[in-house]
């Protein structure tokens, strides 16, 4: 879905959605080799909507989701300030309303922590990790994001056999409206990670 650069959605609602559409066919839909360009200049509009919608934590967590996949994309060294920015996105999101968007910048920095590197190139942080995913949770139990990442949390920490229920939960998870793209992506992630663990 193409973003107007001069017309933007009249309620933060409805800018959110169009940030949403527009990431899920970018991750989800687009050729690797583009992404990471694709990202960039989604990242700047995000950007524009935290600033027309300045005190609502939804577009900043977006705004960081975006940044984070950017920075996915572009590796290395050079993704490092990008992940920065999206941490202080999700922080300044929580101190705002920790709940919104079901707990997704909880969630969201949880994955940074146990992704990024640790002291002295990064700031990432598998105690802080499991804190953090294990509250997005607690907020949203059913929801496939959670679950999925936090299943992915315990592999990388080789606990993979605890991770088998949060995946096999993340499966059952309700469709989430509007996001039709990104469950069918989450879900075959999910069932990848599922018959990784089962290989094992």
């Amino acid at each position: 879905m193409a973003l107007s650069p001069t017309v933007w959605a009249a309620t933060p609602d409805e800018a959110v959605v169009e940030l949403q559409q527009a990431w899920e066919l970018i991750n989800y839909r687009t050729p690797a080799v583009e992404r990471e360009k694709k990202f960039e200049a989604l990242a700047g509009r995000a950007h524009k909507v935290s600033e027309s919608f300045t005190g609502k934590p939804e577009p900043m967590v977006w705004e960081g989701i975006i940044l984070s996949s950017w920075a996915g994309e572009k590796g290395g060294l050079g993704a490092l300030s990008l992940v920065k920015q999206a941490k202080a996105l999700y922080e300044a999101a929580i101190r705002i309303d920790g709940n919104a968007l079901d707990g997704s910048a909880y969630n969201s920095l949880g994955v940074l922590y146990y992704k990024v590197p640790g002291w002295p190139l990064g700031f990432g942080d598998k105690a802080k990790a499991r804190e953090l995913l294990q509250k997005a949770l607690a907020i949203n139990p059913n929801g496939i994001d959670p679950n999925y990442f936090y299943a992915d949390f315990l592999v990388q920490t080789e606990e993979p056999q605890k991770a088998v229920a949060h995946l096999e939960k993340a499966l059952q998870a309700p469709a989430r409206a509007g996001r039709a793209v990104a469950d069918e992506g989450r879900r075959t992630e999910v069932r990848q990670l599922l018959d990784k663990v089962k290989a094992k």
